[in-house]
């Protein structure tokens, strides 16, 4: 059966139905999963058809709402909510021993979550906020869940790693790599941290890929631009109103950004996380739910840069993360 070519106005829901086959019976971990997010919707999508589904977040009571909404619109759900503060390592490694306490293998591992952004600001363990939700903590969480990951894996079935970037990385010069364990506020802007988190994310797909050596395929994508709440966050609606992404009453300026629905959003991830077609091309960013012909920018796509930010992110960590 031929399968459907995925356009930028494709939603989630059409791609998890083309997929069913491929959904049932996995077991999908997605991060940031909070109401009126991307992550929310992908974790509802897959949900339709899934074996579980664990969405997390920092904080107990929105998770519930999270939970709750989902059952409604899907009652026969499984849905299990993990408490996860990627701003803290010793959250991180509470909430993977917690993943690893669970009886069920994970098919896929979706890093959707990210921070507000805002003024210069280091998480308990020194790192600058937005790299620390981005990056170094679903690094760790990666490294430490990896076990329930390789269970997957199979002469049939090989697990999969999606990161949420952004086109935005486009915008920016790179991942700074001194400023991983040493960040600095001097230059800092809401921008410039961001652009660097989602370069990271290309980063990480593309090595996690190399490095364990086909037993885990991993990738990165932008979602489009979706009006969420992370979007009301006052920095950044100063910023998107600033480069005309919103208009100044912090509406969406659709005459200049082609805003995607919620659904739309989401799909690239689900398609990330399911698509076959995509087998043979582990570590590939994605836009508008294929692999774009002018990819990702070349500072984030750079082999050696990948080897670097693996070793320097290890060494915020403290751990190794080897296969």
């Amino acid at each position: 059966m031929s399968l459907p070519t995925f356009t930028a106005t494709t939603t989630a829901d059409e791609v998890v139905d083309t997929f069913a086959a491929q959904v049932r019976g996995k077991n999908v971990l997605v991060t940031g999963t909070s109401l009126n997010g991307i992550g929310f919707e992908t974790a509802r999508s897959i949900a339709k058809y899934a074996n579980l589904v664990i969405i997390t977040g920092y904080n107990a009571e929105r998770l519930k709402l999270s939970e709750d909404a989902i059952k409604k619109d899907v009652p026969g759900a499984n849905i299990r909510p993990l408490v996860l503060d990627l701003c803290s390592l010793a959250a991180v490694r509470k909430a993977a021993a917690e993943v690893n306490s669970y009886p069920e293998p994970i098919h896929v591992l979706v890093h959707n979550a990210a921070h507000a952004g805002g003024a210069f600001q280091t998480t308990v363990d020194g790192f600058e906020t937005q790299m620390s939700t981005a990056h170094i903590g679903p690094f760790l969480l990666t490294k430490l869940i990896a076990p329930k990951l390789l269970a997957t894996y199979s002469s049939t079935y090989t697990p999969r790693v999606v990161m949420v970037s952004s086109d935005g990385h486009k915008h920016g010069s790179g991942v700074d790599l001194e400023a991983i364990t040493h960040p600095k506020s001097e230059g800092h802007t809401t921008a410039g941290a961001y652009f660097q988190a989602k370069s990271a994310n290309i980063l990480f797909a593309i090595e996690l890929s190399k490095r364990s050596e086909g037993k885990i395929k991993a990738y990165s994508l932008h979602p489009g631009a979706i009006f969420t709440n992370i979007m009301q966050k006052p920095d950044n609606k100063a910023f998107l109103v600033s480069v005309g992404a919103l208009n100044e009453d912090g509406t969406p300026n659709t005459s200049k950004v082609p805003f995607k629905s919620l659904g739309q959003g989401a799909a690239t991830t689900v398609v990330a996380a399911f698509d076959p077609r995509l087998e043979d091309r582990p570590g590939a960013y994605l836009d508008d739910c294929v692999i774009p012909a002018d990819g990702a920018a070349p500072h984030s796509t750079d082999a050696e840069t990948a080897k670097k930010l693996w070793a320097v992110t290890e060494e915020a960590v403290g751990e190794k993360f080897t296969f």
